[in-house]
């Protein structure tokens, strides 16, 4: 498939979600449409598939397949294959024909029918390997809300009106790349978060700047065997890891449930298979999932200066990921919780790097101390990473990318980038180029001072500052004013001076002509 026919794509799913802008919020239409796409993904794969297993029968194509002991072998297979199963009757062909149906009998209603697919899908999986990556994945998908219309009628009108747009878009699943659905769902998902003010923050980071974290993490490696994100939203920094590098298995933890059931459908329409990944639903600071596991690498965009209980839950003070920092992050400001719990995480030759807000490179109290440690005690912190302000959706401020390494080559130095005014403006956003994410990998790759871009502090520097990591400190971005020749801006106003006497003579000439007073 072409570029411009993965961009056609990606405008095709788009102007689809158009249909229902005007009849509800962005969080909302986005959780149908998503889903509606992902359910004609799964009914096109099981139809590709079963198609296969079928090439030796007399009955080729699945929608013509009727005999039960060649769908019950077809079921079996599948859930082996795919982690799932749809019947012929089922397909997302077969209940949006019936939709649009020309009749006259109202027996193209399809709401009723479309909700027992969903819930069947769910519940093939039932007692199988798939279970936990398939429960509730369809729960947000209500097709009894007002919103969609206010009665049946006109629910059902709508949705059959939507499936039959997405019914003329081919997906391209028969393709060697089998990405560019993927692709085109994270482009929806991009668009909506665009949409969505400060909610965005909460399920997608920037691509640009999710590519740099992934390229970092994954800098000479070829291969992952384990990528864990413990915020991971859509799940979006992950699988841009899995574009970096082979990966055999990610992991991830999301506290809201609609995101986290988005992650699943984003990492399976990626054509992430069912037994590759590990998505849990829950709070990560107080009920962590993934303890028992280390991960070589660890990303993620958690929720700037978030709440959390700190002090208020005294078990947190004997939990290993936090006790041997002398101190817990304060209540109000979670962000070096989350980066002590990912160093937790991490196995002796991961990379981890994380996306905070600047407050955590200079303020003082517990976080000043839980920085030194991190410094000078375990000496994790490889380099600071200056990014601009107004990058993330929902928040204007600016961000810093920390990266940490358990082993690391350059044990003796912390390396400081500011890429903070290297940026492009995209309406009321600021973007970065892939020749801005180019330099900031280059630069970090190649570790080396830049004027004025990037600059490798020894670590007996970082403590003459107090283990203040904040960038001005290391990288000198002023720009010399070009000196003023005062003499010659005498000789100027000079000039000008008589210039001003020869106007207010021909000013007074006119007015004596007029015969009025001169205002000289």
């Amino acid at each position: 498939m072409t570029e411009d026919q993965k961009q056609t794509l990606q405008r095709q799913l788009w102007s689809i979600a158009n249909e229902l802008r005007g009849k509800m919020d962005a969080d909302e239409f986005r959780d149908y449409i998503l889903g509606f796409v992902f359910y004609k993904y799964l009914s096109e794969k099981q139809h590709l598939y079963a198609n296969t297993l079928l090439e030796t029968e007399e009955v080729k194509d699945y929608c013509d397949v009727t005999d039960e002991e060649d769908i019950d072998a077809i079921r079996e297979e599948s859930l082996l294959k795919l982690g799932y199963f749809l019947a012929p009757d089922e397909l997302f062909s077969a209940i949006t024909a019936k939709g649009n149906a020309d009749l006259e009998e109202k027996s193209n209603f399809i709401l009723e029918d479309l909700q027992i697919i969903l819930n069947n899908i769910e519940s093939s999986t039932m007692g199988t390997e798939s279970e936990d990556d398939f429960n509730k994945l369809f729960e947000d998908l209500d097709l009894g809300s007002t919103k969609l219309g206010r009665t049946p009628d006109a629910r059902n009108t709508l949705i059959a009106k939507v499936l039959a747009h997405l019914g003329k878009i081919d997906f391209g699943l028969e393709e060697s790349d089998s990405d560019v659905l993927g692709d085109a769902y994270e482009y929806l998902i991009g668009q909506f978060a665009s949409g969505a003010g400060k909610k965005a923050g909460e399920f997608y980071t920037p691509q640009q700047v999710s590519k740099i974290l992934a390229k970092i993490v994954t800098l000479d490696r070829p291969r992952i065997k384990s990528a864990y994100d413990p915020t991971c939203g859509s799940g979006s920094l992950l699988l841009r890891i899995g574009k970096e590098a082979e990966v055999s298995e990610f992991f991830g933890q999301e506290l809201n449930r609609t995101t986290y059931n988005l992650c699943r459908m984003n990492m399976i329409l990626h054509d992430v298979h069912f037994r590759q990944f590990d998505i849990r639903q829950e709070d990560t600071l107080e009920y962590p999932q993934h303890l028992d596991d280390r991960f070589e690498a660890v990303v993620a965009n958690p929720p700037f200066s978030a709440r959390w209980k700190g002090k208020d839950n005294l078990l947190y003070e004997t939990d290993d990921r936090f006790s041997q920092y002398g101190r817990l992050a304060p209540k109000t400001k979670a962000d070096f919780a989350f980066v002590q719990h990912m160093i937790y995480q991490m196995a002796e030759n991961a990379t981890m790097a994380v996306v905070l807000p600047h407050g955590v490179l200079f303020r003082g109290t517990a976080e000043e101390e839980i920085r030194k440690y991190i410094i000078q005690e375990q000496n994790y912190l490889d380099a600071v990473i200056g990014l601009p302000a107004n990058l993330f959706y929902g928040t204007s401020i600016p961000a810093c990318i920390l990266v940490l390494k358990k082993c690391r080559v350059h044990d003796n130095d912390i390396l400081f980038i500011d890429a903070s005014q290297h940026f492009e403006k995209s309406g009321n956003q600021n973007t970065l180029t892939d020749e801005h994410v180019e330099k900031i990998v280059d630069a970090y790759q190649k570790r080396e001072s830049i004027d004025k871009y990037a600059y490798v502090a020894s670590l007996d520097q970082v403590k003459q500052n107090d283990f203040n990591l904040n960038i001005p400190r290391y990288v000198d971005t002023f720009k010399e004013e070009k000196p003023v020749n005062l003499s010659a801006v005498a000789e100027d106003l000079k000039a000008l001076e008589a210039d001003m006497q020869e106007t207010d003579k021909t000013i007074a000439g006119f007015c004596k002509e007029l015969g009025i007073g001169s205002p000289f």
